[in-house]
């Protein structure tokens, strides 16, 4: 283990699953994670492998047959999983909400369906909120779900939905105006459905068509999707918690966790690209001696060093508050947002460690230095976390009388 990033007061169980990831990352992701990138191919053995750990069934219950660990140990996880490769972090971070949101908010018999085989990795989770004409406002979503007896018919364009075509589960969110008179506030007309399909591309199911993936500068390996609701039935029981126009809140409650796991994220990239900057500083001379003997180099290598070890207990921080019951979102938008943007400055500045060598595809700083602008806007944007956190703190400050 490295001496950046350590958590104090961890239990046995969580120091042995970090351990048998990060063997599992060093040996299995890092050695062909740059090849597979390039080529922009889904990982499938890789994705095997966490399988056989149980790393999909993390967070889900024992009693589901998952193996009950919190969301701390969930991140921690995820930051390892990310050192090694980023796009597999986000394979597993879409199953794992849609599981997370399943286990808060679904009924007991949409909880004993899915969560034992999306456990075991025979169901595979994603999650869709985003539309072409929107960004940020979710509450001008214009998909739409009509009740036509016992079922929803569902009309709608939906973008940017990691894991859209290896995906056999989709948690879908829609405007739905049943039981909601005129004049509702937008976000309490929404509802969340738990749609079905095969996975693949083109019409996987009956109404429903995965165009194929979008060609993205970084983040790739990971399939990047829209997806097109044209007459899609979805039966009543299909409605997560079973009641509409709860929506909104399942999947806000959804993204919070995930901005942990984004965090997460920041951080692991952000280890690997201080790994790669101190490693290649020490190899590379310079007027007679490596590059690190320069001062320049060591202040970079400092700097680098301590956003590295801020953001990692940020995201823990969020992430034990959010296991101990509290209110977290405030913590989770400030781990979010820092360890986002430290994470680009920290590679970036390993970019500049490399010289004209960080441009080459065959040094692996050249990927991270394209994957990391995707957490900057992932589960938010930048501006959206200030504003998030600015409203809370004057919630917390706000004066009397």
């Amino acid at each position: 283990m490295t001496r950046l990033a350590q958590t104090e007061g961890l239990t046995d169980i969580q120091r042995e699953i970090l351990s048998t990831v990060r063997d599992f990352v060093d040996k299995e992701i890092i050695p062909v994670a740059t090849e597979l990138e390039h080529r922009d191919e889904y990982p499938t053995q890789i994705v095997e492998g966490l399988k056989e750990l149980g790393v999909f069934g993390l967070m889900i219950p024992e009693e589901y047959g998952g193996l009950g660990e919190s969301l701390l140990s969930y991140a921690l996880t995820v930051e390892e999983i990310a050192r090694g490769w980023m796009s597999v972090s986000g394979i597993i971070n879409t199953h794992f909400i849609v599981a997370y949101m399943l286990k808060q908010h679904g009924t007991q018999e949409q909880k004993d369906y899915f969560l034992p085989k999306m456990a075991a990795g025979e169901i595979r989770g994603a999650f869709s909120m985003s539309e072409p004409a929107l960004g940020s406002d979710v509450s001008a979503i214009s998909s739409k779900g009509v009740r036509d007896g016992d079922e929803y018919v569902l009309n709608g364009q939906k973008m940017w939905l990691t894991n859209g075509g290896s995906s056999t589960l989709v948690a879908v969110l829609c405007r739905t105006d049943e039981g909601h008179p005129e004049g509702t506030a937008p976000h309490k007309s929404m509802t969340t459905f738990l749609v079905e399909k095969e996975a693949g591309f083109g019409e996987v199911r009956p109404g429903l068509t995965i165009p194929g993936k979008i060609d993205k500068m970084g983040y790739k390996g990971v399939d990047t999707t829209e997806l097109i609701m044209d007459g899609l039935r979805i039966p009543a029981d299909r409605v997560l918690g079973g009641e509409t126009g709860r929506g909104f809140y399942h999947m806000m409650d959804g993204v919070e966790v995930g901005r942990v796991n984004v965090a997460a994220r920041g951080c692991g990239v952000a280890q690997r690209a201080f790994e790669l900057g101190v490693s290649y500083a020490q190899q590379r001379h310079t007027f007679g001696k490596p590059i690190a003997q320069h001062q320049a180099i060591q202040f970079k290598l400092a700097e680098m060093a301590t956003k590295v070890e801020a953001a990692h207990a940020m995201m823990v921080n969020a992430a034990r508050k959010k296991d101990s019951g509290q209110r977290n979102d405030l913590e989770a938008g400030m781990a979010k947002y820092l360890a986002s943007e430290y994470c680009k400055e920290v590679v970036e500045d390993a970019f500049r460690i490399h010289g004209g060598y960080g441009f080459s595809k065959e040094y692996e700083i050249e990927r991270l230095y394209r994957e990391a602008p995707m957490l900057l806007i992932g589960e938010g944007t930048a501006e959206i976390q200030k504003m998030i956190i600015g409203r809370r703190l004057l919630e917390e400050y706000r004066i009397q009388g």
